[in-house]
């Protein structure tokens, strides 16, 4: 038994999908989510143990809205799809052939469908040929942790002359040609995962990975129709961020070792007591950012809110504060009550120069 599995209890490691995996990028600094995630621990189950659970998950009205639009991309032999390609990818794309990897003759196993995705990928990069190719529900997998992790993708794999492109489809709205800005960041986040395993793809059977494009076609309604708009998403900063936490996740040998003897976040056999003095034993690294990407963002916020810490405040404001680490040392040192370190002497006039400017404007 590795120390990830005493860390994680009896419990069966938690499968991780393309949502989860982007995610991580989101808080590459959090050592709490990055062993979290190592072990494969279920942080939903964690956080509601604790009295913290996420407020996650999609209605049904927008399940059925986002079915409903993927099904109208797909429609007619993705003629819709097609015309958007022409135009985004500015190629002269007269027609495409269609393979639906969903179930291979009808049997959906995961590791069948993965046989065929490879197959299929690897005979479109090999044949040289000139016509498009789609290929739909590709499954592919990704190293995260040392062990491998089947990608269920809703997307679409686009070959054209031995290029190939990752097209996401999504149901949020592009209105007057703007799309809310952190929706786009959640898709580019996700689309890098499947262009990292796409890449890892091609490597493993002998492939240039650069075939694989950085520019992303993500599909979406456009204005207050139904009516598909697309556009390119360039990722390779997700990309970047992404590599980074993957790697990080195989080095979490650091944070094992500053860990207590014996230390276990097991939700099983404990009281919510025991499991919340583990986890507080892992420093986190909050953020605003985290409510919409973490399930253990609550517990966070209420423990960084209580030890007063400038994580609240946002990385922003976080990361101008230096070595200042808690709001009443920002405060104290603003008005004067608190003595400055030498490391502080300059993070303290700025902040006595700010209350001076602010107490002057609202006398």
């Amino acid at each position: 038994m590795t120390r990830l599995d005493t860390l994680r209890g009896p419990a069966a490691p938690l499968d991780h999908n393309a949502r989860t995996i982007a995610a991580l990028a989101v808080n590459p600094g959090c050592d709490r989510r990055a062993l979290l995630d190592a072990a494969g621990i279920d942080k939903q189950k964690t956080a509601t143990h604790l009295g913290y659970p996420a407020p996650f998950g999609q209605s049904p009205f927008a399940i059925t809205r986002a079915k409903s639009f993927d099904a109208l991309v797909k429609a007619n032999g993705c003629a819709h799809l097609l015309r958007l390609l022409r135009h985004t990818l500015g190629l002269s794309i007269s027609e495409a052939s269609y393979s639906d990897i969903s179930d291979v003759g009808g049997n959906d196993n995961h590791q069948v469908r993965h046989t065929r995705t490879r197959a299929l990928l690897k005979r479109a990069a090999t044949d040289g040929e000139g016509a498009g190719t789609l290929f739909d529900h590709p499954l592919l997998k990704l190293g995260v942790a040392g062990h491998q992790v089947y990608l269920e993708p809703a997307i679409i794999a686009f070959q054209i002359e031995g290029r190939f492109h990752v097209v996401e489809i999504k149901s949020f709205a592009v209105i007057d040609d703007q799309a809310d800005a952190g929706q786009v960041a959640a898709a580019a986040r996700q689309s890098a995962v499947y262009v990292h395993a796409l890449r890892a793809l091609f490597a493993s059977e002998g492939l240039d990975p650069d075939r694989v494009s950085h520019d992303v076609v993500l599909v979406c309604p456009k204005d207050f129709a139904n009516h598909p708009t697309a556009t390119l998403l360039d990722v390779r900063q997700q990309l970047a961020a992404l590599d980074r936490q993957l790697s990080r996740l195989t080095r979490i040998d650091r944070i094992l070792d500053e860990l207590p003897v014996g230390i276990t976040f097991d939700i099983e056999t404990q009281s919510p007591d025991e499991p919340s003095k583990a986890v507080s034993t892992v420093d986190a690294r909050f953020a605003p950012e985290c409510l919409s990407s973490c399930e253990m963002a609550l517990f966070c916020r209420a423990e960084a809110r209580d030890s007063g810490s400038t994580d609240m405040l946002g990385r922003t404001a976080r990361d101008e504060l230096g070595g200042v680490e808690s709001i009443p040392t920002a405060l104290g040192l603003a008005d004067g009550s608190r003595s400055a370190s030498p490391e502080q002497t300059e993070i303290a006039e700025q902040l006595r120069y700010v209350r001076r400017i602010y107490t002057e404007a609202v006398a």
